[in-house]
């Protein structure tokens, strides 16, 4: 006998749960019970992961599915994915790629590709005016914040140090006390400054908040980002786009264009020759130059 469809047509997982919960039966209790305190956790599972971490068998998760609606278990995953999308990207990818049963040269040889497709696409999208707009942000921009967490920190943290000597005061998130810490600094930010947003998936809330927080303080915000979904762009004054990979975020893509940007600014800086010149005779006595 097929199982009794449930009257539950739309709402969240968990409010389909609640909606059925006492009239469930007892495995059925046990996946629910599993569900809502596991969400983002089942949102990454197949029905045979999920069966095995519930102790059912995929008929029932393919009948407990059902009790909430769902014509079947992909369905129910998919309602499950809808608000983790960005966050399950690189899971989905990486499933997709041990799936495949690449070897190792076959991984790499496809890392590649990925990167110079990203790459040529970013400069199929290049437009001068847009970038000369950043470029000019950035020299005219009396103080210059690099938030980025996660491994944008570390790119941003490069970026600073590339923009140092041809720029104000930059500095960069990366060591310093937190959020908290980060704000506190903003907050002495004018429209005369810069804040520097670098936001891939997984999009960081920190970064979302503080420029949000500097945006609202009439900081102009210019963001790195991979789409104009972002969350950061719609709050930049000016975004830099660049995509990623579905399996994981390539942060030498990213690195790329901070490189291109930085060199724009140095050719762009005042004196940049002597600059350098300067700047390299103060690293003298920390370079090796072949001298004994």
């Amino acid at each position: 006998m097929s199982p009794k469809k449930s009257k539950t047509q739309g709402g969240s997982i968990n409010e389909r749960i609640g909606q059925i919960y006492s009239s469930l039966s007892k495995s059925h209790k046990i996946t629910a019970d599993y569900v809502v305190g596991n969400s983002f956790r089942a949102a990454t599972m197949s029905i045979d992961e999920l069966a095995d971490a519930v102790g059912i068998s995929n008929a029932t998760a393919n009948r407990f599915a059902r009790a909430l609606g769902f014509d079947g278990y992909p369905q129910f995953r998919a309602e499950l994915v809808s608000g983790f999308e960005t966050m399950l990207a690189p899971i989905e990818g990486l499933r997709s790629e041990i799936s495949m049963a690449s070897s190792s040269s076959e991984v790499i040889n496809r890392s590649l590709s990925d990167d110079i497709s990203n790459l040529e696409a970013t400069r199929r999208e290049f437009r001068s005016d847009i970038y000369d707009r950043a470029v000019k942000m950035i020299l005219e921009a009396e103080n210059i914040y690099i938030v980025g967490y996660g491994a944008s920190a570390y790119l941003g943290g490069i970026m600073c140090h590339a923009l140092t000597n041809y720029c104000n005061n930059v500095q960069a998130n990366i060591g310093t006390g937190g959020p908290a810490q980060v704000a506190r600094t903003l907050y002495k930010f004018s429209e005369r400054d810069l804040v520097i947003a670098i936001s891939f998936p997984r999009y960081s809330s920190d970064v979302v908040t503080l420029a949000g927080q500097a945006k609202r303080r009439g900081v102009p915000i210019l963001a790195l980002t991979d789409r104009p979904g972002s969350p950061i762009a719609t709050i930049a004054d000016l975004t830099l786009y660049t995509p990623t990979k579905p399996q994981f975020n390539s942060e030498g893509i990213v690195l790329c264009l901070i490189e291109a940007i930085c060199a724009a600014v140095a050719h762009q800086s005042e004196s940049p020759v002597d600059i350098a010149a300067e700047t390299t005779e103060l690293m003298l006595p920390w370079l090796h130059h072949g001298k004994k």
